[in-house]
């Protein structure tokens, strides 16, 4: 089975899902957080998750995987370590293996604490 991708553009081929991918994941900034599903739909090819899944598990950590999370925040299973390191390190907040969210709202809308100092952690009784 193959996942359509997007429509060719004026005068140029269509591009492929791991270019279509890639262009979307050198176009994120330190902060941003996405899900899979939506690299896939920005890439233009909607429903094609876990093929980004498996392009970035392949990549060679050439392009920004740590930005990248499945749909309810969880990180990269067998690299949570590496993965809270360097969303942490961009300012992003990362609870119990996950991206902390607002219900409702896509990942990529998140605001994150780039550039802000992070808030003080909870004090335990």
């Amino acid at each position: 089975m193959t996942t359509p991708g997007p429509a060719p553009g004026p005068g140029g081929p269509t591009p492929s899902l791991r270019d279509a991918v890639e262009a979307v994941l050198l176009a994120t900034v330190p902060g941003d957080v996405v899900t899979y599903g939506e690299v896939a739909a920005e890439a233009g090819f909607p429903g094609a998750a876990r093929a980004v899944g498996r392009l970035l598990a392949h990549s060679g950590g050439q392009w920004p995987w740590w930005r990248v999370v499945n749909a309810s925040g969880r990180l990269v299973p067998g690299h949570e370590a590496e993965h809270t390191q360097r969303l942490v390190g961009e300012g992003v907040r990362v609870v119990n293996g996950r991206v902390a969210v607002s219900r409702g709202r896509r990942m990529r809308d998140q605001p994150t604490l780039a550039g802000r100092e992070a808030p003080p952690a909870p004090r335990r009784r």
